[in-house]
């Protein structure tokens, strides 16, 4: 019998050769990430590090990196002046057009997902076109609608205005997510004897869990950073949300930039918190979907 003899490895590809190759891999991997990760939140350090300096010290010829003296007080100033009811403004209209939008996106969404629905195609096509109009056209149907209603400087009538631009696309997102689950999972629940809305609940849902948190994210930023229907909208100033009270800063006199940044750092922090109490969900989500297969 004829021993088989296994073939002779390339020249250049002995073991140490590979760990090298796979070593500077790795370190220019890294290398490239901290480089993009530096560029990412060097913005938010400037920003951070200016609410904390002293006035002389913003607005120089040689720029100041680190402030001699911080000035602490000034979030205290910015809470003082009323910023902290425009804050909690912004925190209830982004927090019920997220859940308001993203509960009537998911029902939306499973619908044209998986029941038989007439002209599904032509909704399909309504909900993407809506996407298609700037916001500025439909400021001038809305108001009248809202001054129809009685809605004007009232926060209803802004998570109202706010659903309009926010559930189209956060439906057309659900709806692809609903899609790439498969029917034999929720058939398979019905026969066991779930009901339609207990299968949505215990099978459907959770596994459209990375879903439902992309479209979170996307409603309650687009929301928290919305600018033009609040300032429209809303003229009372006990209604305002944060972004038109941020404009508020700047005067014909010139410009508070440390108050400004101070007001930018209160306004980031929400939206960062919601991000990883959301990204938790979603990443444990879509591992979870990856192990069950």
């Amino acid at each position: 019998m004829t021993a088989i003899t296994p073939p002779a490895a390339p020249a250049g590809t002995t073991r140490p050769a590979r760990r090298t190759q796979a070593r500077v891999v790795t370190v220019l991997t890294y290398a490239a990430a901290l480089v993009l990760g530096a560029f990412s939140v060097a913005p938010l350090v400037w920003m951070v590090l200016t609410s904390i300096k002293p006035r002389a010290e913003i607005l120089t010829r040689d720029p100041v990196f680190w402030p001699s003296e911080p000035q602490w007080g000034r979030y205290v100033d910015v809470l003082e002046r009323g910023f902290s009811g425009y804050l909690t403004n912004s925190l209830t209209v982004a927090a019920a057009t997220t859940v308001l939008g993203v509960t009537v996106a998911a029902l939306a969404g499973y619908s044209l997902a998986r029941l038989q629905v007439g002209l599904k195609r032509y909704l399909l096509l309504v909900v993407l076109a809506t996407q298609m109009f700037p916001m500025v056209v439909l400021i001038i149907p809305l108001f009248a609608v809202m001054r129809n209603l009685g809605l004007l400087d009232s926060l209803v009538g802004l998570v109202i205005a706010y659903l309009s631009f926010t559930t189209p696309l956060a439906v057309w997102i659900l709806r692809g997510f609903f899609a790439s689950i498969p029917d034999d999972l929720e058939d398979a629940a019905l026969v066991d004897g779930c009901t339609r809305f207990g299968a949505i609940r215990r099978i459907v849902v959770p596994l459209a869990g990375p879903g439902i948190a992309a479209s979170s994210i996307f409603v309650f930023i687009a929301a928290w950073n919305e600018f033009l229907f609040a300032l429209t909208f809303v003229k009372q100033d006990s209604l305002r949300t944060l972004p038109v009270a941020l404009q508020s800063l700047v005067g014909r006199a010139g410009a508070d930039n440390g108050a400004i940044m101070a007001t930018s750092v209160l306004f980031t922090l929400p939206v960062v918190v919601f991000f990883l109490l959301v990204h938790r969900r979603m990443t444990s989500g879509m591992v979870a979907g990856a192990v069950k297969g």
